[in-house]
């Protein structure tokens, strides 16, 4: 009895170990139409979660703060979340391509989604 509680016990934790969250997005480079420089432009990318965990992604890195981005709740396994990306085109012009790294509990620890715009700069 004493060894099948312990094959048990190492049984589950290797199942546990083995469950992962992925990251799925059917775009992950998202190109506006061209824009004139002024107003805030928004996509959305839609995410699902083809792991066998939860999904839960928990901060982002972008290279200026002209990008804003609203985050998911806990994405369960097979469920789709909405990433709400907002750039700032006041100041920015011609072409843009900006990356937004995002922190997550899949196995890389890190995905990634782009977008780019080209923005017609505003006469003065």
């Amino acid at each position: 009895m004493r060894y099948f509680i312990i094959a048990f016990v190492i049984l589950n934790s290797a199942f546990c170990i083995g469950q992962k969250a992925e990251f799925s997005v059917d775009k992950g480079t998202f190109t506006f139409p061209k824009t004139k420089e002024g107003p805030v432009i928004t996509h959305d990318f839609v995410i699902t979660n083809t792991g066998t965990d939860e999904l839960v992604i928990s901060d982002y890195k972008v290279s200026c703060p002209c990008t804003k981005v609203i985050l998911p709740a806990p994405i369960l396994p097979g469920d789709t979340g909405i990433i709400q990306v907002n750039f700032e085109t006041k100041g920015k012009y011609y072409e843009q391509d900006r990356s937004i790294i995002l922190i997550t509990n899949t196995k890389k620890g890190t995905e990634k989604v782009r977008f780019k715009v080209f923005v017609i700069p505003e006469e003065d």
